[in-house]
């Protein structure tokens, strides 16, 4: 969970320190056995016990909750990265699904999707990248051609979290109102519509549902759209500028985990008649963990904080949160790894799980070097002309 030096930062108020008090409870009593022999059947578990334990109501307006609030999206995050990887991909599968529907969505919308999707009900996915266009969200070729009172989908989707489970898809398509990122708009799809198929299941050192997804000919009614024609890329855009802060932490979780079972090894394991935790080098290697995971931790709630003081844009703070937490934990946890020698390799080990929970989080809602562009060209933004 955050160290408890962290909640008493300035970005935080008592309601924060609360609900991670919360979070912290009840990951101890839900999560000190997490099966992964049958993975859909987990998330669909993990999804009810999330709803059932109120930690969804966080992921969408409604039910006490004004409106979606970083901080304590990221701090649950880190809550549950920290106990366990699969709990908090259910946690932010969910956030990330409904957030087109939170942020953009009609009424009907919201009434009809968000009391499911908070009380873990119904299972949400964000259908965004394909298999030519991961990153480069402008050029995707699914296509949503308008067909009397309704769209007809056409194309494929990679990549989707929830997969072949969810019980909706937030799809976005190009509808032609201009060229590139102007012409894309989204929609809701239920995931047992007709035209819609689940191509391949696809499987991933640190298993989670994920999918290929084929749209033919797959008709949608035309109030499934989010919003206006062509608001597809800003609708994209606004529910990553919330939800990639909460990637950092989740890294953030996976390194406090790493880190914590590492001091308690080093204090434990003896090497050459001492513990290792009195050997310079290793000493070493736990300063050099300490840093990056504060450093982490300091520009994820930046982020955090920022966005919820009302800020219309945190590209720049959400990539560098992102790039800088997710890149650390992996310095982290391969640390950690290497300190527990042999045991760090062994299936079945915390550190030997995290090293592979970790990997796909420098990848996925905007791949490290991605990260780097988008915070230069915020940089260049400011001087170029001058």
């Amino acid at each position: 969970m955050p160290d408890a030096a962290t909640l008493h930062w300035p970005f935080f108020r008592d309601e924060h320190r609360l609900i991670a008090s919360a979070a912290h409870s009840w990951a101890q009593t839900n999560l000190s056995v997490v099966e992964h022999h049958d993975i859909d059947a987990a998330c669909r578990d993990l999804v009810t016990k999330l709803g059932r334990g109120g930690l969804l109501k966080h992921t969408a307006p409604g039910d006490g909750v004004a409106t979606l609030d970083v901080r304590t999206l990221a701090l649950i995050r880190e809550t549950l990265a920290y106990h366990a990887g699969l709990a908090d991909f259910a946690f932010a599968m969910q956030g990330l699904g409904a957030g087109p529907i939170s942020l953009f969505g009609s009424a009907a919308q919201r009434t009809e999707w968000l009391p499911k999707t908070r009380g873990g009900q119904a299972i949400a996915a964000f259908a965004l990248t394909e298999p030519a266009s991961g990153s480069d969200v402008a050029n995707l070729s699914t296509t949503a051609r308008r067909d009397g009172d309704g769209y007809v989908v056409d194309g494929e989707k990679t990549w989707i979290s929830n997969g072949g489970i969810a019980d909706f898809y937030v799809v976005f398509a190009r509808t032609g109102e201009a060229s590139g990122a102007r012409g894309l708009s989204a929609f809701i799809v239920r995931g047992d519509n007709p035209g819609l198929s689940i191509v391949e299941r696809l499987h991933v050192i640190a298993p989670h549902p994920l999918a290929r997804l084929a749209f033919k000919t797959c008709r949608v009614d035309a109030d499934a759209m989010i919003g206006t024609p062509g608001d597809g890329f800003k609708i994209a855009m606004a529910t990553l500028d919330v939800f990639r802060t909460t990637v950092g932490a989740a890294a953030l979780g996976f390194a406090r985990r790493a880190f914590d079972e590492t001091v308690r090894r080093a204090a434990k394991r003896e090497l050459f008649g001492a513990p290792l935790a009195e050997l310079q080098m290793v000493q070493g290697h736990l300063a050099d963990m300490a840093l990056d995971i504060d450093a982490a931790a300091l520009l994820v709630y930046r982020a955090a904080w920022a966005k919820d003081q009302g800020a219309a844009r945190v590209t720049r703070e959400a990539a560098m949160a992102k790039l800088h937490a997710t890149e650390a934990a992996q310095r982290v946890i391969d640390a950690a790894v290497q300190l527990h020698g042999g045991d760090g390799v062994r299936s079945g080990h915390p550190v030997e799980a995290l090293y592979r929970e970790i990997r796909a989080l420098r990848i996925y809602e905007g791949a490290s070097d991605v990260q780097k562009v988008i915070i230069a060209r915020s940089v260049l933004a400011g001087t170029m002309g001058k």
